[in-house]
């Protein structure tokens, strides 16, 4: 974990989180029934290195994993929770796609993520959809100096729980700012009270990822591909912020 400390790394910080969320506006433009994942990815690596920028997936080799990420966008669709890779698959009308993507600019990371329709879509999916964001925002909201790192999950959980979707477990978020996953690790559960205290200038990557039915997944075969077990939809929403001396700030806005 590292600890962002200079006001000039805060703004470079800023600036970098402003250009990503400029590119997933781009890519989003581009979503439509009959496009190829392959061809959001294009239009995510050439709207980044346009901003001067460099794709931080793009041959990122991470933790466990035998082979780089071969994409600059993660695109996931229905029960594909993360780590889609684009390719050959055609969006279709009722789709939802979950679209991840970070950057980095002058050496600094940041993260985000958003499921978006294709077309039009169930009224259960777009409900998914709707309170995965606002489970989102509430874990941002819980991110205060003092508080512990379980609060963020505490307040996802809390809230989800009740809608009767399943949270999933054994993916979270992250520390980011220096390189694409630091420490600490942020699950989307738990107690208010556990894990290390949130302090000023910690950059984290929050990131709800809850279900339709079961929290339980697996890999696919090309090693980074995460489904749900049951097939159910899958929503995944994700910002980066800042931990200040008072509300974090929102860095991928």
């Amino acid at each position: 974990m590292s600890l962002i400390k200079s006001e000039k790394e805060i703004e470079l910080l800023k600036e970098g989180g402003k250009y990503l969320a400029f590119v997933l506006e781009k890519i989003k433009e581009k979503i439509s029934p009959g496009i190829f994942t392959k061809d959001l990815d294009i239009v995510a690596e050439k709207e980044i290195r346009k901003l001067g920028a460099v794709p931080s997936f793009l041959n990122y080799t991470p933790w466990g994993s035998e082979k780089p990420y071969p994409a600059s966008l993660c695109v996931s669709v229905n029960d594909e929770v993360v780590h889609g890779i684009p390719g050959g698959r055609i969006l279709k009308e009722g789709d939802i796609v979950g679209l991840d993507i970070g950057l980095i600019h002058e050496k600094l990371f940041v993260d985000m993520a958003e499921t978006c329709p294709v077309g039009k879509i169930s009224d259960e999916d777009q409900k998914l959809i709707e309170k995965t964001k606002k489970a989102l925002h509430l874990g941002i909201a819980s991110a205060l100096p003092g508080s512990k790192i379980g609060a963020i999950g505490s307040a996802i959980e809390n809230f989800a729980k009740p809608f009767g979707y399943g949270i999933v477990r054994d993916l979270g978020g992250h520390g980011v700012g220096h390189a694409v996953h630091e420490e600490p690790y942020i699950p989307n559960f738990g107690d208010k009270n556990s894990g290390e205290e949130l302090l000023p200038g910690m950059v984290l990557a929050i990131e709800p990822m809850l279900t339709c039915g079961t929290h339980k997944v697996k890999l696919l075969s090309d090693g980074y591909t995460v489904v749900t077990e049951d097939g159910s939809r899958s929503a995944h929403f994700e910002h980066s912020i800042v931990i200040t001396r008072g509300a974090p700030l929102i860095l991928t806005q």
